[in-house]
């Protein structure tokens, strides 16, 4: 997992709210964030963190999206502006693991269209400091695959 994160650009952080915050689990992965504390990128420096909550009421879901957040600041991490938060109670999503409700669909797509956004754009910027570091020569070559995305994990309550 630190690997895959080492390179991503972008990471999606998933979390049901248990007692209005973030379940061990998440705060367990997170934690391995600590063995990228001497590379150039620290922690998720230079990275678009969107931010996904779940929870089976109002409350819970936003004192869990806070926490959040404030912990992808605390790891230099750079938050999209938009958050997707989930009413659990109303089952958005199937069994099967299928978002039944569009609007639900329509915030993770923004969730995940901001992180890849913004994932580029920070490419573009390191590409053009290389540029300029190197006297113009141009940036070296990479792959058009588009933004390393990575999900660290999703979790949604039954």
């Amino acid at each position: 997992m630190v690997e895959t994160l080492r390179a991503a650009d972008g990471v999606v952080i998933a979390t049901p709210s248990y007692h209005g915050s973030i379940t061990g689990l998440i705060k367990n992965a997170l934690d391995y964030t600590e063995d990228l504390r001497s590379d150039r990128r620290v922690y998720l420096a230079g990275r678009a963190v969107g931010s996904i909550v779940c929870a089976d009421g109002v409350q819970a879901m936003g004192a869990t999206l806070a926490t959040l957040r404030a912990i992808v600041h605390a790891l230099r991490g750079w938050p999209t502006p938009f958050s997707a938060v989930i009413n659990s109670a109303l089952r958005p999503i199937s069994l099967e693991g299928e978002c039944t409700d569009p609007q639900v669909a329509q915030q993770l797509a923004f969730v995940a269209e901001q992180v890849v956004e913004f994932a580029r754009m920070r490419r573009h910027y390191e590409d053009r400091q290389a540029e300029h570091e190197l006297g113009g020569v141009g940036p070296p070559k990479r792959s058009s695959d588009g933004a390393r995305l990575i999900e660290l994990t999703l979790e949604f309550m039954n």
